[in-house]
């Protein structure tokens, strides 16, 4: 295969780097900080906890999310088992070919890039209206969300063409920022003995508040929390030492994404009080602000200014999130481009050896996905960041299982390693876990996207067709990649 990349004019790389993405780039910290902006903590915790505390299980919903991280450590222990033997910017569909077969892993890179681009297009609808209202509360002017989200997109692909350093560095502030005020709420109610009832560590862990009410509903959105975790094997290429790196980075984002949700949760279920909790989470929603349910508890304790800044600190969380994805989602571009799925002209770098090519097309999907929703007149919140969000976390979890099912084979065919444990019992018990997982999706889809039954079906839909577009596209490129070989 022709491995060397076109670079833009006046760039000059290193011949040893052509058709790379920038080597010795990212450490653990920086992978952190870019697979915490996917999570968009305050998004997840403002947007998600009050309605699985509502409509879930209650005051157990901090223990579903440690349900969660359990079945994703599973998960990871054979994905970085698989990463030691494999680097490479598009990770989900070359693991799933190494195990599966080449098809197999180009119909799923099919899936990995749908999943990508509609939860940022998702985010996009969040992130316009929340920065419309804030804009209307702060100067009283009214401007439609979408000019917000296009203005966005140009930022974002400025961003992501200046180096994966610049990203970053960007996303670092922005996460610290609004997991800070996070974690301090949560460590000051701790060591202050609770709220009103206490600690509630049984009101919240025990198997009996565990299992109250809805709990697979709780962990549907448990897991729909930990979308963006894998992005860790996305940045192998530009790590340091990406086979010490990438396995830290991945065990370390699983739990400290795990340890924050559940202690997060526990310590605002906390606040309320765990036989309050559910009734006024309730009234939270029915008022059409969640968000009050975290931000009330979070202004008692540190004053009435953080009523001004956590919405801020909501739709800079957002557009961290949106940056994230936007970087998996070129990296994706450029690795099918040099695999010659897609055109070669998405291998095309700059002089910061960054994807910009890849990443103008990127944004180009992005105004695609976003722009009807504007032109019909549709709720950004209740239709594209619902409808998207909802169908992105079943194509990953799809992408999850199918990885840990490869992950099986691979070793049992190669026997490149035999610990037992790395590649073949934790594979499998995750594999049973996600299953588990995509069932529990399927079955609550319609709430899960705040939807009619008509819309989730065809939503669900999606995900299998663009399965069997990217097989479809394998087959045909096939001969095209045979020659070039």
């Amino acid at each position: 295969m022709d491995s060397q990349t076109a670079v833009a004019p006046h760039s000059s790389p290193d011949p040893s780097t052509a058709g790379r993405l920038k080597p010795d780039s990212l450490g653990v910290l920086g992978i952190l900080f870019f697979v915490l902006s996917a999570q968009a903590p305050l998004t997840g915790i403002a947007g998600a906890v009050p309605i699985a505390v509502v409509i879930g299980n209650g005051a157990g919903v901090p223990a579903a999310y440690l349900a969660a991280g359990v079945v994703i450590l599973l998960f990871s222990i054979g994905f970085v088992a698989m990463g030691r033997h494999v680097v490479d910017a598009g990770a989900f569909y070359t693991y799933i070919g190494k195990g599966l077969g080449r098809s197999a892993g180009s119909g799923s890179a099919g899936v990995a890039l749908f999943a990508y681009c509609a939860i940022q297009a998702a985010m996009y609808g969040l992130y316009g209206a929340t920065v419309s209202g804030l804009v209307e509360h702060y100067t009283g002017a009214s401007i439609a969300w979408w000019v917000w989200a296009l203005v966005t997109m140009v930022v974002v692909q400025v961003l992501g063409a200046a180096g994966i350093e610049m990203g970053a560095k960007v996303l670092a502030v922005f996460v610290l920022a609004e997991f800070s005020i996070l974690i301090a709420f949560a460590f000051v109610t701790f060591f202050k003995g609770g709220g009103p009832e206490g600690l509630g560590l049984a009101d919240s862990f025990s198997p009996d508040a565990a299992l109250q009410g809805a709990p697979g509903v709780a962990l549907m959105f448990a897991v729909a929390s930990m979308f963006g975790f894998e992005a860790t094997a996305i940045y192998g290429e530009e790590a340091r030492e990406p086979r010490r790196t990438v396995p830290r980075a991945t065990y370390l984002s699983v739990a400290v994404v795990t340890g924050f949700f559940a202690f997060t949760s526990w310590m605002l279920v906390s606040a309320h009080g765990a036989s309050r909790a559910t009734a006024e989470a309730g009234k939270a929603l029915e008022g059409g602000d969640a968000a009050g349910w975290v931000f009330a508890p979070i202004a008692a304790e540190f004053g009435a200014w953080t009523g001004d800044v956590l919405p801020v600190l909501l739709a800079t969380s957002l557009f961290a999130g949106i940056l994230a994805f936007h970087n998996s989602a070129n990296r994706y571009l450029f690795s099918l481009g040099r695999e010659g799925l897609l055109p070669r002209g998405l291998t095309t770098l700059n002089g910061r050896h960054s994807p910009w090519a890849a990443g103008l097309v990127q944004t180009v999907i992005a105004a695609a996905l976003v722009l009807p929703f504007a032109l019909l007149g549709k709720d950004p919140v209740l239709t594209l960041f619902s409808w998207f969000s909802g169908v992105a976390v079943l194509a990953m979890m799809l992408l999850y299982f199918l990885t840990s099912v490869s992950v099986v084979v691979f070793f049992r065919r190669s026997r490149a390693d035999t610990r037992p444990w790395n590649t073949l019992i934790a594979p499998v018990l995750g594999a049973l876990g996600i299953a588990g997982a995509i069932w529990l999706i399927i079955e609550n889809f319609t709430t899960l996207i705040g939807g009619d039954r008509t819309t989730a079906v065809w939503l669900q839909l999606t995900v299998p067709a663009v399965l069997v577009l990217g097989l479809v596209v394998a087959r045909l490129t096939r001969g095209a990649r045979t020659v070039t070989d």
